[in-house]
């Protein structure tokens, strides 16, 4: 296949994509555990067993996070853009595969017998209470695929993709930002720096304010007022990381040592940091374990050649 996407942009696609993947795994072993459990048993950064497993996850193994951005991506690829019903179909599909791992939130929209168009408003109209970081956490391979289009159409489609599980339009708006975040990098610009024009004039005037709290040079993931599985501190807390560390591996280390929803924690800070610091940043000690089970289709496992030739399909 001709090389049809410059080289150093490649990379940084490859890196968010391989990134957020790396992320998920090597977070998956401590998820709910507490502040500092990842650097208390690697005190040593570097160590060849970081990417330990446990929990129910063999080493390498990437959960529900990139299994779900995988299935994005491969309806994206497979229908030249943005088929909303077969995304949901796919997730369903996947769901009823019995994975590992399922947000609960997701569970109940894709088992709760509504079409694809109102499961996720049904849901939130009976809770009332959307905001998880579930859009959040699959949104690497779409914020790829739509980087080359535009800030306006890559946030708007990620907006439609969140709502097809989250119908709390902050959930919609996280998702949208993390879009936003990888477009700029991919495009060798600076994330952080464009931080305050993207919450000024492109997030939703409702949700503007939290996200700039939480979005702000000084703030730390222990000043959230919610669980870092809610939106808000997910994409917080990956944003601190990378705006305190110098490179991928120590980004992606900060975020797990922060306990709580470490998989998606760090997996979305993977996809940043990858999308800013290229995928030969990414440590070879956690991609050559890594691997993607993708239930419900006849045991496919996705590898690191599997994952750097998607990324170059969504990035072409």
């Amino acid at each position: 296949m001709a090389d049809t996407v410059g080289s150093d942009r490649l990379r940084r696609a490859q890196g968010a994509i391989v990134g957020s993947a790396v992320g998920d795994a090597l977070g998956a072993p401590f998820e709910f555990g507490l502040p500092g459990a990842f650097s208390a048993r690697f005190p040593e950064p570097g160590a060849a067993d970081e990417m330990c497993g446990g929990g129910g996850w063999d080493p390498g193994e990437a959960t529900d996070d990139t299994q779900m951005a995988v299935l994005v991506a491969e309806s994206l690829l497979g229908h030249g853009g943005l088929e909303l019903p077969d995304i949901f179909d796919r997730f369903q599909h996947w769901a009823a595969a019995d994975p590992k791992d399922i947000g609960l939130q997701t569970e109940a929209v894709l088992t709760n017998g509504m079409p694809w168009d109102l499961a996720a408003a049904i849901h939130f109209q009976t809770n009332m209470y959307a905001a998880g970081n579930g859009s959040l956490m699959r949104a690497a391979t779409s914020a790829v695929y739509f980087a080359s289009a535009g800030r306006q159409a890559t946030m708007d489609a990620a907006r439609r993709i969140a709502a097809l599980t989250h119908g709390d339009r902050a959930a919609w708006e996280g998702t949208a930002v993390f879009h936003e975040l990888v477009r700029v990098a991919l495009e060798g610009g600076d994330p952080l720096a464009a931080l305050p024009d993207t919450l000024a004039h492109h997030v939703h005037p409702d949700h503007r304010d939290r996200y700039a709290a939480v979005l702000a040079p000084d703030w730390h993931p222990s000043q959230a007022t919610e669980f870092n599985g809610a939106v808000w501190p997910c994409l917080g807390s990956a944003v601190w990381a990378l705006r305190t560390t110098a490179g991928f591996a120590d980004a992606v280390r900060a975020a797990v040592d922060l306990g709580g929803d470490t998989d998606t924690v760090a997996a979305v800070t993977g996809g940043l940091a990858g999308a800013v610091h290229g995928v030969d940043a990414v440590p070879e000690a956690w991609t050559a374990p890594l691997h993607v089970p993708l239930p419900g289709s006849d045991g496919r496992v996705l590898r690191l050649p599997e994952l750097l030739a998607l990324a170059h399909r969504l990035a072409g």
